[in-house]
């Protein structure tokens, strides 16, 4: 009983272990069940453009851009602590700008990422040049997001080959530029407004619009005279001036009120629409400080536009930080009112928290009176603490270099447009158009540029000199200015759009010290013309002409079909070598009329002028007659009664040389007729061709310049065939005269070598045959000469014995001459024979055979 009791108990127990080992295997089954539901899924990576930038030219770039130098390694630790011990301290601060990765993906500082350089132009040397051409070479990238700092800034190389970059490349490339030119530039990392980040100019007036500040000059006093006429009375009421006065004051007070509520309109039309991340905008610009370059007050340079800003504009809402090649700065001060308030002594460390100890700034700490006591005694404690200061390693960035062609090219693809308010400015490189155009201004009256108003041109190396051409499309009005150099003078240009041809509404205005006449000004209408002078030895300043109408001509005309002359006015300067009776300051010749009236200048102590008019005689245009004239032809009226009236004589020679006057000046106005159209012609051929001047140092454009070079490689390759001839084979002749064998046995070899030196034997006793026939021809004409002489000479004049001593003269010269070539021809062909049976012996075609 107890052994099946203890049996079934046992297979009771068995089977209780196995139902829990199978429950075990199904819990474990389960669990793997419950644990395959679980699905894990790898999130997917976005690589950086960084990355991406990395591998593309990757091997190019110089080992500096790649690798850290110990010193920069250092300087990116201490910057790192810094950066900790910031964050720690400040915490509701944005983080600082310290040690973006480069365009090879290696971090590195952004004081060392600054290269201060001096480029070789001129135009850099000044700071607003160096703004525009940088922000016209790059191409602007907007940071995205705008409220994050870049992760990556790119060295000022880099930036110019890819001709590209958001605003901390533009600022660094910008400040390395004003550092070479002795500018105290920084980087600034801050907020600005959305049209400042963004590059929006659409609210700005365009730079070449604005008018420049008139100078305040001082009213001269008027000297007070011992004797003047006194200004006659005021017999006005004083209440009715008052009230006058105070009701245009009010009306005055209305106006600026109107002008005041017209402007706020405005203003309130175009103010921007409200910025959701007003504030948060991060933005790099260029800090330039005064002291260097005789800066005088400190200012903002935008780097993406060139333009200019005082610190305390609203535009610049806060700044993080400043930087420079040699240290770094935080801004400690509140900008919750913008830049207005902040100061810019970077000595102050109250204000600014430097991140190297050696900072140029001088410290505006006041020293203590104890501290000087014991300053003496630590010395070598503050000698070594200076050495342990860190510095700040070289640039990594390699040298900036910007070739002329790139520095002309300037804009991405050589042209780049702006949209201002109101205005479009084009800008083209030079040489890219044709007619030389280099920038282009449209202004228009609406914001959406449809209506426009005026075309601004401005051009360079034209030969025809044109600087500037401005289109006013309201007044179809065209105006061009012009350099010096012209051949005509011409300065500036004025003539409306629709009648550019003579005979029209125009206005001429000329280098006056470059003409003969001292032409200033030439006004031009249908009707009329005035010319104005300056500087002319006969005192001549002005001359106005009035034409009348055309007369039709029938048939054929040889004459030149010229607009009649009713009148012309002339005005003279006063000459201090005449008596004021006898100086004329006006005559006019009324032609038509054949009258001539005359105003003299008027004496200093005299309010009236006297005057005369001639009545012109009726041959007066026939030059074969005398002139004939009467008392009754002439009239005056003399200021002075108590001087005593001309003679007839007088009289009838100042109207026979104002009848030669007369024609003198329309021989003039024709003249200035001819010249006017000679002008126009010579502008529209120079409009329709265009050509531009090309510097004989710019090799790739210059014409000429290419033309040289290719005759100078013509000559050198002239040259190079002229000495291979000289080099061709001495034994060709002989060999060809032997068939032109192709192996030399060694009897043809000593034919050869029998003829050649047979043939420079015989050539050079002919040589010596020549020289000594021409000798003997001289010697022999030099004794019939003597012979001659010896007969005549007590005949012969003088001039005959010099012409004989000067033949001698040169005959023994010449003898001489021929007899020392004879001498060293026999000198030299001993030589000459030697050295060609050496030269035949060495030869690799019959050496084996001597």
């Amino acid at each position: 009983m107890d052994e099946n009791t203890e049996n079934h108990v046992e297979q009771t127990d068995n089977k209780a272990e196995d139902a829990d080992d199978n429950e075990g295997e199904l819990s474990v089954e389960d669990l793997r069940a419950e644990l395959e539901k679980i699905d894990v899924q790898v999130p997917e990576v976005e690589i950086l453009e960084i990355n991406i930038q990395q591998d593309e030219n990757y091997a190019e770039f110089p080992l500096s851009y790649k690798e850290n130098t110990n010193k920069e390694k250092l300087i990116l630790a201490y910057a790192e602590n810094f950066r900790r011990q910031y964050v720690h301290l400040y915490r509701d601060r944005k983080p600082l700008f310290l040690n973006p990765v480069n365009e090879c993906g290696v971090e590195k500082f952004v004081s060392t990422t600054i290269r201060p350089t001096l480029l070789p132009f001129q135009a850099l040397y000044d700071y607003d040049n160096c703004a525009e051409f940088v922000a016209d070479y790059l191409e602007f990238q907007a940071l995205d997001p705008p409220v994050d700092l870049p992760t990556q800034l790119v060295s000022p190389t880099t930036a110019l080959k890819r001709q590209k970059g958001n605003s901390f490349d533009f600022g660094t490339l910008l400040c390395s530029l004003l550092l070479g030119a002795g500018y105290d530039a920084y980087c600034v990392s801050g907020y600005a407004t959305r049209e400042i980040c963004l590059m929006d100019q659409t609210r700005d007036i365009c730079p070449l619009l604005k008018k420049k500040g008139e100078l305040k000059s001082e009213e001269k006093k008027k000297e007070a005279r011992k004797y003047q006429v006194k200004p006659p009375k005021d017999l006005r009421s004083k209440f009715e001036l008052k009230m006058q006065a105070r009701k245009e004051a009010e009306e005055e007070a209305r106006a600026v009120e109107r002008r005041k509520e017209e402007e706020a309109r405005i203003s309130e039309l175009e103010k921007p629409k409200p910025d959701a991340l007003h504030g948060l905008r991060i933005h790099c610009w260029v800090l330039v400080l005064s002291g260097k370059r005789e800066v005088p007050d400190s200012f903002f340079l935008e780097p993406l536009t060139g333009n200019t800003y005082p610190t305390e504009d609203d535009k610049f809402l806060g700044i993080e930080s400043v930087w420079n090649h040699q240290n770094y700065w935080v801004n400690m001060q509140d900008c919750s009112n913008g830049c207005k308030d902040l100061s810019f002594d970077l000595g102050d460390s109250s204000k600014w928290e430097y991140l190297l100890h050696s900072s140029e700034k001088p410290s505006l700490e006041i020293p203590d009176v104890e501290a000087e006591l014991y300053e003496g005694l630590e010395d070598d404690e503050e000698e070594q603490d200076d050495e342990k200061h860190l510095e700040m390693p070289p640039s990594w960035v390699h040298a900036i270099l910007v070739t002329p062609k790139e520095f002309e090219t300037r804009c991405p693809l050589g042209k780049k447009t702006i949209l201002y308010k109101k205005a479009r400015l084009e800008k083209f490189a030079r040489y890219l158009l044709k007619d030389g155009m280099i920038t282009k201004l449209s202004v228009y009256d609406d914001y959406e540029l449809r209506n426009l108003v005026s075309v601004k041109e401005w051009f360079v190396n034209r030969q025809d000199k044109l600087e500037l051409r401005v289109h006013n499309h309201r007044t179809s009005l065209i105006t061009e200015y012009m350099l010096e150099g012209r051949l005509d003078c011409m300065k500036e240009h004025t003539y409306k759009s629709g009648s550019p041809g003579p005979e029209t509404d125009r206005t001429m205005v000329f280098y006056n010290k470059a003409r003969v006449d001292g032409l200033v000004k030439r006004e031009e209408t249908p009707t009329e013309m005035t010319e104005h002078f300056k500087d002319r030895d006969d005192f001549l300043y002005y001359r106005h002409v009035l034409f009348s109408k055309r007369m039709k001509k029938f048939g054929a005309s040889t004459d030149a079909n010229h607009r009649p002359i009713l009148k012309i006015t002339e005005r003279f300067h006063r000459n201090k070598e005449k008596p004021a009776n006898d100086d004329i300051s006006e005559c006019v010749f009324h032609i038509a009329e054949d009258r001539i009236q005359l105003t003299f200048h008027c004496e200093d102590n005299r309010v009236t002028a006297s005057t005369r008019e001639f009545i012109k005689p009726p041959n007066a245009n026939d030059k074969s007659q005398t002139l004939t004239m009467t008392p009754d032809m002439t009239s005056t009226f003399q200021v002075d009664t108590a001087l005593k009236s001309p003679k007839n004589l007088y009289i009838y020679d100042m109207l026979v040389s104002l009848v030669e006057a007369e024609d003198m000046s329309v021989q003039a106005i024709r003249l200035s007729e001819e010249e006017i159209r000679e002008c126009l012609h010579e502008r529209i051929k120079e409009e329709t061709v265009s050509e531009l001047t090309i510097s004989v140092y710019d090799t790739e454009r210059n014409e000429k310049a290419k033309q040289h070079r290719k005759e100078l490689e013509r000559q050198q390759l002239e040259e190079k065939l002229r000495r291979q001839e000289q080099e061709l084979d001495y034994l060709a002749p002989f060999l060809a005269q032997m068939g032109d064998p192709e192996k030399i046995n060694r009897q043809q070899a000593f034919k050869l070598k029998e003829d050649c030196l047979a043939d420079l034997k015989q050539r050079l006793i002919d040589k010596a045959n020549l020289i000594q026939s021409r000798f003997e021809k001289e010697t022999q004409e030099l004794q019939k000469r003597q012979q001659g002489y010896q007969q005549n000479q007590v005949s012969m004049t003088k001039e005959d014995e010099e012409e004989y001593l000067a033949y001698c003269s040169e005959a023994m010269f010449r003898i001489h001459i021929l007899e020392l070539r004879l001498n060293r021809h026999k000198e030299m062909a001993p030589h000459k024979y030697m050295a060609l049976e050496q030269k035949i012996r060495t030869d690799g075609r019959l050496s084996e055979y001597f």
